[in-house]
């Protein structure tokens, strides 16, 4: 007998065995939606198929869900359901497609696939999941929450625009109503005219606020005469009336740690492309918020492409494009609560006052908050909370382990300090889209280098506030370098290219000094406007080896106007080159 020979064997078998089992269990934690009944390009709902698919990633662990190439049709009739508060977007009790609540260490891989939805349907839910990516797919709807129409012949007194049927509707009662194909209404709310062959805002136009009443009269197959006087707009050009509410984001990811999203188009969606809160160290690599190539549609999505509410450990976004979106590229920040009123030497009750931040939990036991003077933001003292009492989606109770600072008053506010995000933005493209290009207000480290800009208002800017949007911010250690700012400010959404915007009252600025610690260097200026900087309360600035350069691209305007506008700050250098 032969034992070396044997013990080969022996060792070849085991092995033999050991991978045969590893495949087979990679094949388990692998699960493919069509064994679920899923089916690409027959129109059939695959929500019922993800909800059962997902379940089933539950129970088994499961590493990986994917989709085979094709098409697939989501319908809000089946999907899972839930009422959620996402901040900065409107509450609601959601339908929604992907419901991954509680799921931990999955992928899940498109492989290439489009994903359709139909109605009021949110895609992509993350709430209290970890370590899950999203990639390889697209996202559109059949019917997009807001409405484009080619405007026609303008008069004193109204406007004709014509509407194709990828944008149905009915004059109701004497006026204009947006509808699909179910007759279900799509309330609009504000509407804003696009250059038809830029395929950005028009220049210098500005939003017409309504809410669904305008008086209409029909004047041919998809033709409707708008009566409003008044209006300015240019026969080519494009109204878009712009989505009443944000029911329906892209991908929400709610108190959830370690997600990547990666080569994801968001065609559309009802609200903002990817809005993150509460959570932890969030990736977005080749992400694209473009309109679909083939849609001939003028606007993306219908809100900010991307949003960050009280996020912590890193946020990075790399190789993305921003692009026609109702709204800006990003804003970064925190939330303010209110104080109410004083209960207790330590105790105070806080309201959370925007809207679309009812509902909006970050005031947890153990946590420190900052309290700031509501008029200047200045923070002035530092409490830790002991116990919280949640009255209802607006007022919260809060005891803290020391009593609070005597120069506390009513309408200042409070803001969690237990941990900001640090932010990378790298090789992002930001162009035509409404507003203003990415808002900063993390006070961790904040890197924005080697993008592109080209954006209608600020392509800068440096917010938060503490009496209308209640989004707490101040940046700390802000760099900006080698990007390119390609004639930005062609519209009314900014004073400036880089510019401090806060809600300081103009009797604190000379005191207050929310921003401190930016460095603006080794970047391309492209202007047909000087103003360049427009900055106040702002501690420590740099402005160095920038590069500037004249264009022509747009009519002259401001021609007289400072390119660098500094009030109320301290240590500010200006090296212009």
């Amino acid at each position: 007998m032969n034992i070396k020979n044997t013990n080969i064997t022996i060792a070849f078998t085991t092995l033999l065995v050991i991978a045969l089992s590893s495949m087979t269990e990679a094949k388990e934690k692998t699960i493919d939606i069509t064994a679920f009944g899923a089916r690409s390009g027959d129109g059939s709902d695959t929500a019922p198929a993800v909800c059962a698919a997902l379940e089933q990633c539950r129970k088994v662990k499961a590493r990986k869900l994917v989709f085979p190439k094709g098409r697939y049709d989501f319908r809000p009739d089946r999907a899972s359901e839930k009422y959620m508060y996402v901040s900065n977007n409107d509450e609601s009790l959601k339908r929604i497609a992907f419901l991954l609540s509680g799921i931990e260490n999955l992928e899940i891989d498109g492989q290439g696939s489009e994903l359709i939805f139909h109605g009021f349907i949110a895609p992509f839910v993350l709430d209290h999941s970890k370590n899950i990516t999203l990639k390889n797919f697209s996202m559109d709807w059949t019917r997009t929450f807001h409405s484009e129409g080619v405007i026609l012949d303008v008069k004193d007194d109204s406007i004709d625009v014509f509407f194709s049927e990828k944008f149905p509707y009915r004059i109701e009662n004497g006026t204009l109503v947006f509808i699909d194909s179910d007759k279900i209404v799509y309330p609009f709310g504000s509407w804003l005219e696009f250059d038809s062959k830029k395929r950005e805002t028009a220049y210098q136009a500005q939003d017409y606020g309504t809410r669904q009443n305008i008086p209409a009269q029909e004047i041919g197959k998809g033709r409707v005469r708008l009566m409003r006087p008044k209006l300015k707009a240019t026969v080519g050009n494009v109204f878009v009336f712009g989505a009443a509410h944000r029911l329906c984001p892209g991908i929400t990811i709610s108190d959830s740690i370690d997600t990547k999203i990666t080569g994801v188009n968001i065609y559309h969606c009802g609200g903002m492309g990817v809005i993150a809160q509460r959570s932890r160290n969030i990736e977005l690599d080749q992400v694209k918020v473009t309109p679909s190539p083939d849609s001939g549609r003028v606007v993306s999505i219908t809100a900010d492409a991307t949003h960050f509410v009280n996020c912590t450990g890193k946020i990075i976004m790399s190789n993305c494009l921003f692009e026609n979106q109702k709204d800006d590229a990003t804003n970064i920040h925190g939330i303010y609560a209110r104080v109410i009123k004083q209960l207790a030497p330590n105790e105070i009750e806080v309201k959370l006052v925007h809207p679309q931040q009812h509902g909006f939990d970050f005031i947890k036991p153990g946590i420190k908050l900052e309290l700031v003077h509501g008029p200047s933001v200045i923070t002035y003292g530092e409490v830790v909370v002991k116990s919280v009492l949640r009255l209802n989606k607006e007022f919260t109770r809060v005891v803290f382990k020391a009593d609070l600072p005597k120069e506390l008053v009513e309408g200042d506010a409070v803001a969690s300090m237990d941990g900001y995000p640090e932010v990378n933005i790298n090789h992002c493209i930001i162009r035509n889209n409404r507003a203003r290009g990415i808002l900063l207000g993390s006070r961790a480290r904040m890197v924005i280098e080697d993008n592109t800009f080209h954006t209608p208002g600020a392509a800068i800017l440096f917010e938060g506030d503490a009496r209308y949007w209640y989004e707490q911010a101040g940046v700390r250690d802000c760099i900006i370098r080698r990007n390119v700012f390609d004639n930005c400010n062609f519209g009314v959404w900014g004073n400036s290219c880089i510019q401090v915007g806060s809600g300081i009252d103009k009797s604190c600025r000379a005191n207050s000094r929310y921003n401190r610690g930016i460095v603006i260097e080794d970047n391309t200026f492209k202007i047909f406007d000087p103003r360049i900087l427009n900055i106040y309360s702002v501690d420590g600035l740099i402005f160095r080896n920038n590069k500037i350069e004249n264009s022509s691209s747009y009519p002259e305007q401001h021609k007289d106007a400072k390119a660098f506008e500094i009030t109320d700050s301290d240590n500010v250098k200006i090296e212009e080159k």
